[in-house]
């Protein structure tokens, strides 16, 4: 057995060769938690701070800071002054505590299928701010022994994938109530503009997400997209705004109207770009010769199809995808989104070179900063988690708590050397592990978590009202998947309390599939362990196939619904898109085996392959989410806020196309070859359009 706090510790010692920021603030908030009637500053100073520097100044200015420091975390320092003193405005007569029940999370007691639902809800966030949010508030959840482990329903796992860094930039200003700054393609010119926006809410509708707030330039309450915003968004220094009373985002939302129709006109390569064929309402032989250059593949040959669409920056960045094998005719203002994201593209590329070099060795994905904050908001959930959960692995607290074993143990030497000012071992933190199983026998009253954070709230508040439209709740019944779900949302709403403020003011998308035939079939599949035969169109490869596959699981993407499937004609698990499958049916058999084991939690998009090729890329700050979005094996920020990222990449050939679409967000740096044969792709296609060097990129 590992037992370190075994006998009696001279803080005073201990503090003056490290005392870290975390290790004060976590005994100032033990000191202050355990006491009925309060402790002087001389006491806290001696005690605590270990302070015999005699200098009452920078003394007084380190307490005053840690006290709004605890005030983050929402534990309220309470002054008790003397009345027996007539100086009662003296600072060494004031007494300090705080209340035992100061800013702890209710209790809340779950039934399975309440857990169940909030489960779901709580995982439909990817990877945005408010996933990390929501993973925090289920640990906070289990840290007070009200929610235990459950399953979910097999094969449907619904996710909300937010655009980037431009969500998690408006959630923290929503959050501080800081305005925001952000360069902006208007809709009414088209032209880039700066605008200074007070965000009041976010929300999805029309498979587009949306910022609701106040326009300070023009005075005015207004509704931006966040995929036209042009700048990364910037936080407006010594500004601070309140939302107008019961902002609700959904209720703005709902008033947004879609976009007209409109009908593009393009020319395509002969027998390519199946995608755009056949949504075509019209399609003819092109009469006059079109571009034709080495690098397109076309050989002279083109279609003119008539293509009905709503949003052009949407079907824009499709069709940059596409480079050289289509140009647009018109509408003019659908020719110049593509001219300007291909032509961003290119001058990426030729922005001048940055120094590679990733400060770890060891491959790792992306992670922010760790600071003291960080560290303590999770010592604060550890230790009541390890009271509920006695004798864990440590390895399974580490991964719970999404950090490595190195990272855990660092936070327990912390914590078994913090305790009450007396420094004796019953006054301690008492942790230790045999055989690398944790416990805690001493708590010292941290044994309830703190409040959830209105970002914590908003993520579980939000997923809940989310999950009434979604087909998440299959395999259980309706009465009882819409009894928990009421249930549970009255029990968050309550132990949110003021917290639930940013709920209102961050509004989803109903998700629903709209090929509920396909929908319906692959779900019985799954539950019935039946194999499927399916017609597939690869967008990659511009060709349709046929597949036998055993589903596995079903899962979405804001609007887009896919399933996971083991392929037989491709030997492994591959994933498909709903909206792409021509035919599907149950071909008879059974699946050859059981589903594989370890499988990730949400299914991922792309399933790594010996064979894959390692791509050195470039993101700006705006491109940053891509890193998460494909996976990056490890990844070095830069000094201007954008990434240097290595990602796998199954499909060499596909990569044209992803810089293409990403307008200028990203680049490749490595392999060589590959980024000679993007630029002449992106060259090619800027060649078609006559008027393409006198396009702006704005």
């Amino acid at each position: 057995m590992t037992r370190l706090a075994v006998f009696p510790l001279d803080f005073s010692n201990v503090a003056t060769v490290s005392a870290s920021r975390t290790e004060r603030l976590l005994n100032l908030l033990l000191a202050l938690l355990n006491t009925r009637v309060g402790l002087s500053r001389s006491v806290l100073r001696e005690k605590v701070y270990h302070d015999t520097a005699g200098n009452d100044v920078a003394f007084g200015r380190m307490f005053e800071r840690d006290k709004a420091d605890l005030k983050q975390f929402g534990f309220e320092v309470e002054t008790l002054m003397d009345p027996s003193n007539f100086g009662a405005d003296d600072p060494a007569s004031a007494r300090y505590r705080i209340g035992k029940d100061s800013n702890r999370l209710p209790e809340v007691k779950l039934t399975p299928a309440e857990g169940t639902v909030l489960l779901l809800a709580a995982q439909l966030w990817e990877r945005a701010a408010l996933g990390n949010a929501a993973a925090s508030a289920v640990r906070k959840l289990q840290a007070a022994g009200g929610f235990t482990d459950v399953e979910l329903p097999s094969g449907v796992q619904p996710r909300i994938k937010p655009p980037g860094q431009a969500f998690d930039d408006v959630v923290a200003a929503m959050h501080g109530r800081q305005p925001v700054r952000f360069g902006y393609l208007a809709v009414s010119t088209g032209r880039e503009e700066t605008r200074e926006v007070e965000p009041w809410g976010l929300g999805s509708r029309f498979g587009q997400w949306y910022l609701v707030g106040f326009d300070k330039g023009r005075g005015a309450k207004r509704i931006f997209r966040l995929s036209r915003m042009t700048t990364a968004l910037t936080v407006v220094a010594g500004s601070s705004f309140e939302p107008p009373a019961g902002f609700n985002a959904r209720a703005e939302l709902d008033s947004l109207n879609e976009l007209p129709l409109q009908r593009a006109v393009l020319e395509v390569d002969k027998d390519r770009l199946l995608a755009l064929r056949k949504r075509a309402v019209v399609t003819e032989p092109v009469v006059t010769e079109p571009v034709v250059t080495e690098q397109s593949g076309s050989n002279g040959d083109r279609d003119r199809i008539l293509l009905d669409f709503r949003d052009p920056e949407q079907l824009a960045e499709e069709l940059a995808s596409y480079g050289p094998h289509v140009v647009v005719t018109e509408p003019a203002e659908l020719r110049a989104a593509v001219v300007r994201r291909l032509k961003g593209a290119a001058d990426f590329d030729a922005t001048p070179a940055v120094k590679v070099e990733f400060p770890e060795a060891s491959r790792a994905p992306r992670s922010r900063k760790r600071t003291s904050e960080d560290q303590l908001a999770r010592m604060l959930q550890l230790v009541p988690f390890l009271v509920h959960h006695q004798g864990l692995h440590i390895q399974e607290v580490a991964d719970r708590f999404g950090i490595s074993r190195k990272e855990l143990i660092d936070d327990l030497k912390i914590l078994i050397c913090s305790g009450l000012p007396e420094g004796y071992p019953d006054d301690l933190l008492d942790i230790q592990w045999e055989n690398d199983h944790v416990y805690i026998s001493e708590h010292l009253d941290l044994n309830r978590p703190v409040r959830f954070s209105e970002d914590e709230a908003a993520a579980l508040l939000t997923g809940l009202a989310m999950l009434g439209d979604l087909p998440a709740l299959a395999g259980m019944a309706d009465d009882e998947s819409g009894s928990a779900l009421e249930s549970v949302t009255i029990k968050l709403t309550g132990a949110a309390g003021q917290a639930g403020r940013l709920a209102g003011s961050v509004a989803g998308q109903s998700v629903a599939p709209e090929q509920s035939e396909a929908f319906a079939t692959i779900t019985q599949a799954i539950r019935d362990g039946r194999q499927l035969r399916l017609r597939y169109l690869s967008l990659q490869r511009d060709e349709v196939t046929q597949r036998d596959v055993d589903p596995l699981r079903l899962y979405s993407m804001d609007s887009t619904w896919y399933f996971e499937a083991y392929c037989h004609s491709k030997a492994g698990i591959r994933n498909f898109r709903l909206d792409r499958v021509e035919a599907l049916e149950q071909n008879g058999r059974p699946v050859a085996g059981p589903a594989p084991t370890g499988q990730d939690f949400p299914a991922r998009l792309f399933t790594p392959s010996d064979d894959d090729i390692l791509v050195l890329l470039q993101l700006t700050r705006q491109g940053a989410g891509l890193a998460d979005d494909y996976y990056a094996e490890r990844t070095a920020q830069l000094p201007d806020g954008g990434l240097l990222a290595e990602v796998r990449f199954g499909n060499a050939g596909w990569l044209p196309m992803f810089v293409s679409q990403h307008g200028g967000t990203v680049r490749i740096l490595q392999p060589t070859s590959l980024r000679d044969e993007v630029l002449a792709w992106l060259n090619a296609a800027l060649a078609q359009y006559d008027s393409a060097s006198g396009v702006e990129a704005g």
